[in-house]
């Protein structure tokens, strides 16, 4: 090979490695653009434009784990008690699906008093007052019903759309769609208290997203996020340092690659320095006043944990976080319900009205969409796991027919949508699946559901899968 041979070949290879950033990196990019994955900035979180006007900016979904009972709350079923202690027609019961009693289980009836409230006159129990003074604000939907029977799946498919894993979930979806407004704390966050939910970390998880838009854990004591304090010894100067140089080794990387994830990492250990400041603010209330940390429960048992997450959601709120998911668990009632069903009333029925009520002082209720429920509720029969207990009686899980309710963010206040069967059972007016709640609630926030997708594996994807439809009947202005 000559000289002049060697030099043409180099010649083509630095034009195939550097013309218009170079072939392969063109190449790169065009999968990427398939893939839904070319960055646009390497702060994947700057605030978006979703396809029309929003009524909500952000959002609080108090998921409530493992079924809260319709019957003992939201869905007050006199005629139970002339079926007490009796069978069902098999008739009603001949394709129910059920995880641990027989169709053949006896009724239980709803010791529970319910009461109207407000000027709507929804009726709520006796033991959910404080969200029951709530009424005139609140969308109660009874009709609502999955296709998942067990708590795992049933999460995934309210979370993900999906009963497969590997999707992203409502809150990493929201923060792709819309980024965040908040620069100094993650655009999604979690805050959990309770006995921790069976889905656990697929119920934040970003999927097949970035992973910048997957929920950042925040504790509501001591540090706020585990590691994220400087080590002894390191001062903030010399981390600044350091960050600097290890932006510019990533930025070089993403110039050549168009990879999101080095994008993702740049942007997580920005967010991490400012976070260093931001987070033990946040969680610091002591300009809170005496009047708001009494209202919440802040300061008093059992309402302590459940108030500082719910006082933590609103600080969050304000300072542009889009989607803060409140992990309460457990509500899986399939024995004591009555001693158990009132322990978690009792935790967090105080604090999910202060919420309400809180951010309807601040202005913040008509562009904060809040939702309140769990994966699917309670059967109108018994499950009985120790006879010679009295007391004992729980229910099993019941996707067929269970109730949720949201606030804020462009629903129809004091409204009921839906309508069960006189035992509970079936749903015999307006069926809302977990599909079109999520299809609303992405409605509120600006989306059109079926256009709001995420291309990946050669197939356009979406958080509402192939179907739902927006509840128009919960929407102001509908």
């Amino acid at each position: 090979m000559t000289p002049l041979d060697f030099a043409r070949i180099q010649t083509r290879r630095s034009f195939f490695r550097t013309s218009a950033g170079g072939i392969g990196t063109m190449a790169l990019a065009d999968l990427l653009s398939a893939e839904g994955r070319t960055a646009q900035s390497t702060d994947p979180l700057m605030p978006k434009i979703p396809h029309f006007a929003p009524k909500a900016k952000n959002v609080i979904f108090m998921f409530m784990e493992g079924g809260p009972s319709q019957i003992d709350l939201f869905d007050p079923k006199p005629a139970l008690q002339k079926w007490h202690g009796k069978p069902l027609p098999p008739s009603m019961t001949k394709d129910l699906r059920l995880a641990f009693i027989k169709p053949t289980a006896a009724v239980l009836a709803c010791p529970r008093e319910f009461k109207r409230y407000g000027q709507s006159g929804i009726e709520f129990s006796d033991y959910i007052p404080h969200i029951a003074s709530c009424a005139d604000d609140i969308c109660l939907v009874r009709s609502m019903y999955s296709d998942a029977f067990n708590h795992h799946p049933g999460q995934l498919l309210l979370m993900t759309g999906s009963t497969q894993f590997g999707r992203p979930t409502m809150g990493a979806w929201v923060t792709y769609g819309l980024g965040s407004e908040s620069r100094n704390l993650p655009g999604f966050v979690v805050l959990s208290s309770g006995a921790g939910t069976s889905g656990g970390a697929t119920n934040f998880s970003s999927g097949f997203l970035s992973s910048t838009f997957q929920g950042t854990v925040f504790r509501s004591s001591g540090e706020p996020i585990l590691y994220l304090a400087n080590p002894d010894g390191v001062t903030s100067e010399t981390q600044r340092a350091r960050l600097d140089a290890i932006r510019g080794l990533n930025e070089q990387r993403y110039a050549s690659t168009g990879d999101e994830e080095i994008a993702a990492r740049i942007h997580s250990y920005e967010l991490a320095f400012r976070m260093q400041t931001a987070a033990p603010e946040l969680l610091d209330f002591s300009k809170e006043s005496p009047a708001t940390l009494e209202m919440y429960g802040v300061n008093k048992e059992p309402t302590r944990p459940y108030a500082t997450n719910c006082l933590l959601a609103r600080r969050m709120v304000e300072r542009g976080v889009r989607f803060v998911l409140m992990m309460h668990a457990s509500w899986d009632d399939h024995t004591e319900i009555n001693k158990k069903l009132k322990k978690n009333c009792d935790i967090t029925d105080q604090p999910a009205a202060a919420l309400i009520k809180d951010l309807k002082q601040r202005g913040l209720l008509d562009e904060t969409l809040v939702v309140w429920g769990g994966e699917f509720g309670r059967t109108p029969m018994v499950e009985i796991r120790k006879p010679e207990d009295a007391d004992n009686g729980g229910r099993d899980h019941h996707p067929v027919a269970y109730s949720m309710w949201m606030a804020g963010g462009g629903i129809k206040g004091g409204t009921v949508i839906g309508k069960t069967d006189d035992l509970g059972f079936n749903i015999v007016e307006d069926k809302v699946h977990v599909h079109d709640l999520q299809a609303t609630i992405l409605n509120r926030l600006g989306f059109e559901h079926t256009r709001f997708t995420y291309r990946h594996m050669g197939r356009d994807y979406r958080l509402t899968d192939l179907e739902g439809n927006v509840v128009r009947k919960m929407l102001v202005g509908a």
